[in-house]
């Protein structure tokens, strides 16, 4: 028996492999799926089935990709319904992987079809759970995202409390935990750094497990302090449900080339983004004008989905050459298939046809904290709300990035607004956004607060929320 964890950091997602006698099994793959098909090829093996713990919002899987390339069938837990040919399995139902089983535990709350899967070894012996967005390690999975007229969030999380009493803890405490996402997730509020965990474990240190906690408590701390999930989720959703383009079409026809005339006349005419994944520091020197940062190098996928809100928004790439392929499939991976054709040539190429630059003022930390010495400034902190209360600069205004434009009112039309986050790349992606809504009395701080709280600057140190 093999079982392997195939992650993807910028998702911080994990699909799984399951192989046994040549037979194999795959859990909730990427939408890139080639990655599969030639690890069972390597091992000599075929791919017998397709597992979905449920329908992801936070990214496109490679289910239907994957089953039309290997002919192997979708498996869902119950409560399903999908547009395109698929399996929904019963509770406790059972299939054969060679010589070890994988049954079904249907695990209601994050969703009403969410499903774990439990790996039984040639032993009979209870081997390892592939927990979804049911169980993550220390946490559990939002119970937010199901939410309809006679279903909220408390009746999912109850729902939740259930599942995880009647089937999660009554399993072994060396039973192995893979859980759907790690730490970074969108998918949960605490999860742990961890990739691999067991149920005893589980018992000792998740909070949503405590032996003595009672239903009622469970839907208070599941439920509170939950972000509103990122418009592109419920897009997603459909996405996984009905089915999508191959990720290999998305690819071909987003990789059309375009002279930075036609750029700038396709840019003009039409409602696309203009969207550079360069890093923060190049995009600070110089850029196409109204053009939106967001760099591939950092947490890419997710801020799409957060700030173009519409997977069917057209959109325009500035990359360099090395980054295109990478680009348009980390697109793809959260549903943003419309990418219309990118500046050849890069950035440079703009430049040498003399086109219209803009750049983004930026400061070092040392020369931000000595002006702090002198005067007041505008300072624009556009971290999450709980980095700030932690620790932040003395009289910043936090205005999250996630919220931005909740928050454009608060940025002045007539002083300075020095703009920092923790590192440098929330901070770009909020300048280029308020320069293209207008906004361009802007300085970025490098370094962001890493740096700051290393200079004189002063700052504060826990802050109550309510004193917000």
């Amino acid at each position: 028996m093999k079982v392997e964890q195939l992650y993807t950091g910028c998702l911080a997602q994990g699909a799984y492999y399951i192989e046994s006698k040549g037979e194999v099994a795959i859990i909730d793959p990427m939408r890139e799926v080639g990655e599969y098909i030639d690890l069972a090829n390597s091992r000599k093996a075929k791919i017998k089935y397709i597992f979905e713990t449920h329908f992801h919002a936070d990214f496109v899987s490679g289910h239907v990709t994957l089953s039309e390339r290997t002919g192997a069938p979708i498996v869902f837990g119950p409560n399903e319904k999908t547009s395109f040919e698929s399996i929904t399995a019963k509770d406790n139902q059972e299939f054969k992987l060679g010589d070890v089983t994988i049954k079904v535990l249907h695990t209601p709350g994050h969703t009403m079809e969410s499903t774990c899967y439990l790996l039984i070894d040639e032993d009979g012996k209870e081997h390892s759970l592939f927990s979804g967005d049911t169980l993550f390690l220390g946490d559990v999975g939002r119970p937010d995202l199901a939410v309809k007229s006679d279903l909220t969030k408390e009746d999912l999380a109850g729902h939740l409390f259930d599942s995880l009493r009647t089937k999660i803890m009554t399993l072994a405490d060396d039973v192995i935990v893979y859980p759907g996402h790690g730490a970074g997730s969108a998918c949960g509020k605490n999860i742990s750094t961890d990739l691999v965990g067991s149920i005893g474990n589980q018992k000792e240190t998740n909070y949503a497990l405590r032996s003595d906690m009672k239903k009622e408590e469970f839907i208070k701390e599941v439920t509170d302090g939950i972000l509103p999930p990122p418009a592109y989720f419920p897009l997603n959703v459909g996405l996984n449900r009905d089915g999508y383009k191959d990720a290999d079409v998305v690819l071909t026809e987003g990789k059309k080339p375009l002279s930075p005339k036609e750029f700038e006349s396709i840019a003009e005419n039409t409602g696309a983004v203009l969207l550079d994944v360069r890093h923060q520091d190049e995009f600070a020197s110089g850029h196409v004008p109204n053009s939106i940062f967001i760099g591939i190098n950092g947490g890419f996928a997710p801020w799409v989905g957060a700030l173009i809100k519409d997977v069917n928004q057209e959109i325009l790439l500035i990359a360099n050459n090395e980054q295109l392929d990478e680009t348009i499939k980390r697109l793809s991976r959260v549903g943003f298939d419309n990418v219309i054709g990118y500046l050849e040539g890069g950035f440079s190429a703009w430049k040498d046809e003399h086109k219209e630059i803009a750049t983004v003022e930026t400061i070092t930390s040392n020369d931000f904290a000595s002006l702090l010495d002198k005067e007041d400034l505008q300072v624009m902190d556009v971290r999450k709300e709980n980095e700030f209360i932690s620790e932040h600069v003395m009289g910043a205004k936090n205005t999250p990035l996630d919220y931005l434009n909740q928050f454009m009112g608060d940025f002045s039309k007539e002083n300075t607004n020095y703009v920092h986050c923790a590192g440098g790349y929330r901070s770009m992606i909020a300048n280029s956004i308020l320069k293209a809504r207008g906004i361009h009395n802007l300085v970025d701080v490098q370094g962001g607060f890493g740096a700051i709280k290393n200079t004189t600057a002063p700052v504060s140190d826990f802050v109550c929320p309510s004193t917000l």
